[in-house]
């Protein structure tokens, strides 16, 4: 703030956030964290007592006190927060931290207090060390979303994470526990998850969220997952985001429209989809990237529901422009691809 009003006269810089990585540039490494000996006997133990869970106890990486996880802070500030609202939003193959803060393992657990690194985080802008996007997209997380989350949780639990708007009832796919797919995005992200018990918002939203959406996949399920697998997922922070935007569970309590995208979205904040056995151009055919049909076909099937909403009137219109045979061949595309998914009990269509 600015006397009282928005620094530049803006309340938000979500439209400077959502950056690409230009070819040739890659994120500041992150060195790895030294192990106490405390630290090696709890990872020797969780070995010992659970060999076949899911993730990786190697490479551990993470801070296990308030002294590590403010080494942790004082890194970011340093050499990741001047390029973070460019590419907070971005996907790199092979490149699992980005720009990104890794402390929210820290704030839910304690050792870091959330307004304490919002002022810290306010102090490099204006030491010239860091541009207002990127301070703002990070105060932005923590102050503004991440307690918009914990007001959701406290107001509606327990009966917010029984709501199934979409009356979505498909079955996990196997491959988000094994992250052996043929879709390189999903395949990345769970990879990832599986190694570090890490993936960043954008990538727990509109890759590993937008498929279990489009997929039409029981909340119930997904929402265990993401309790599972992140080392970060406390339930009240978790279950919002994953019941409410990710999946739109709540039939629009959290955010007003469902965050559904086809590949094209991921293709424009990843190198992901020119590795990938699929084509993110086509919809139909034998190597049509799944995300196309099924967001076409989540359209379809939840049309009556949608429809009304303001927000998705342009896909809407899309849609009401393509003859009936032509949404017939995506409809059977996208059953193909759930059938070989393995997502049995499709989602009900919308009342008519």
């Amino acid at each position: 703030m600015e006397s009282g009003d928005p620094a530049a006269g803006q309340w938000n810089f979500d439209a400077e956030n959502r950056a690409r990585t230009p070819k040739g540039v890659l994120p500041p490494p992150r060195p790895p964290a030294a192990l106490s000996p405390l630290t090696q006997e709890v990872l020797a133990l969780v070995a010992q007592r659970y060999p076949n869970h899911f993730g990786d106890l190697e490479p551990f990486g993470f801070a296990v006190d308030a002294e590590g996880a403010e080494a942790e802070f004082a890194r970011f500030l340093e050499t990741a927060l001047p390029s973070f609202g460019d590419y907070q939003d971005a996907m790199l193959t092979g490149q699992p931290w980005m720009w990104h803060g890794l402390i929210s393992f820290y704030l839910n657990a304690g050792l870091l207090d959330p307004l304490e690194v919002c002022r810290r985080a306010e102090l490099e802008h204006r030491a010239g060390r860091a541009p207002l996007n990127a301070v703002e997209g990070f105060i932005r997380q923590i102050l503004g979303w991440r307690e918009y989350v914990r007001g959701i949780y406290w107001l509606f639990m327990p009966e917010y994470a029984t709501r199934n708007a979409l009356e979505a009832k498909g079955r996990l796919p196997d491959f988000y526990w094994t992250g052996e797919t043929d879709m390189r995005c999903m395949a990345e992200a769970i990879g990832q998850t599986r190694r570090h018990a890490y993936a960043h918002h954008i990538q727990r939203l509109m890759v590993t969220g937008n498929f279990a959406l489009l997929a039409g996949i029981d909340p119930a399920e997904v929402n265990e997952w993401y309790l599972v697998v992140y080392a970060d997922a406390n339930e009240w922070v978790e279950l919002p985001n994953t019941h409410g935007m990710a999946l739109f569970a709540d039939g629009g309590v959290l955010g007003s429209k469902p965050y559904a995208a086809s590949g094209k979205y991921i293709n424009r904040m990843s190198d992901y989809c020119g590795r990938c056995r699929f084509d993110v151009e086509e919809t139909t055919g034998p190597r049509a990237c799944p995300f196309n049909s099924l967001y076409w076909d989540f359209l379809m099937r939840n049309e009556a529901r949608l429809k009304p909403n303001p927000r998705m009137a342009m896909p809407y219109k899309t849609l009401a422009r393509w003859e009936a045979a032509r949404k017939a061949e995506i409809a059977a595309q996208a059953k193909a691809y759930l059938a070989e998914f393995g997502v049995s009990g499709a989602a009900k269509a919308g009342p008519s």
